[in-house]
C-alpha cells in the first residue's frame, strides 16, 4: 500500500505539469505573421465552443506554436529532404499530446480537421452517400486511410501540399475499391442522379 501511495504522489507533479500555462512561441517573429497565425488558430477554437478562457488561450497557443514550428523546419530545411522529413517526425506526435492535455480525442479530431480543411468528413461522406452498398469494414478502411493523410497533411508545407497527401491517399482508396468490385463511373453517375433527383 506504502508503495502505491509514494508512486501516486511521485505522479502529482508531472500531472501539474501538463495542465501548466502555454506560453506563445511569439518572440522573434514579424508581428503581422504572428497576428496571422493567431487568427487562423483562433478560427480553429472557436469551432471548438471550449467555453473556458484559459483553456482556449492554450489550446490557441499549441495550435499556434504549431504552425510556428513547421515554419522554422521549412525555413531550416529544404522541403522533402530527408533532414526536413527526420525533423517533422520527430515533432508530429508531440501537437497530438499537447492538445490532449485539455482536449478530449473528439475536439483534437476536430482541431486536425481544422487544420487540413475538413477534407476527413467531407470526403468520407462523400465515398457513404456515392457508394451507400459499402461494408462496414470498407467504410473503416476508407475512414482510416482518409486519417492517415491527414497525419502526412497536417505537416505539410502549403495548401497544395495537404491537398496532395489526400488526392494520393483518394488514389489508392478509388483502386481499392475498384479491385473489391465496384464500378465507380457507374456509382458516381448514380450519385449523380440522386442528387439532382433530390
Amino acid at each position: 500500500m506504502k508503495k502505491i501511495v509514494l508512486i501516486l504522489f511521485a505522479a502529482l507533479p508531472f500531472c501539474h505539469v501538463g495542465a501548466q500555462e502555454v506560453k506563445l512561441n511569439s518572440d522573434g517573429r514579424d508581428a503581422q505573421y504572428v497576428q496571422t497565425i493567431l487568427g487562423r488558430s483562433k478560427k480553429i477554437v472557436d469551432g471548438l465552443k471550449l467555453g473556458d478562457e484559459k483553456k482556449q488561450q492554450n489550446v490557441l497557443n499549441i495550435i499556434a506554436n504549431r504552425y510556428f514550428k513547421l515554419n522554422d523546419i521549412y525555413d531550416k530545411y529544404k522541403v522533402g529532404t530527408d533532414s526536413c522529413n527526420a525533423e517533422l517526425y520527430k515533432h508530429h506526435f508531440e501537437f497530438a499530446a499537447n492538445l490532449a492535455n485539455y482536449l478530449n480525442d473528439e475536439q483534437i479530431e476536430a482541431v486536425k480537421d481544422g487544420l487540413t480543411y475538413g477534407v476527413v468528413p467531407k470526403t468520407y461522406q462523400a465515398h457513404l452517400e456515392m457508394i451507400p452498398t459499402l461494408k462496414e469494414n470498407e467504410k473503416l478502411q476508407i475512414l482510416n486511410w482518409l486519417k492517415e493523410a491527414r497525419e502526412f497533411a497536417i505537416d505539410a508545407p502549403d495548401s497544395k501540399s495537404k491537398h496532395g497527401w489526400f488526392g494520393k491517399y483518394k488514389g489508392r482508396i478509388n483502386n481499392w475499391l475498384s479491385g473489391r468490385g465496384y464500378d465507380l463511373v457507374k456509382e458516381r453517375e448514380a450519385w449523380y442522379k440522386r442528387i439532382k433527383g433530390n
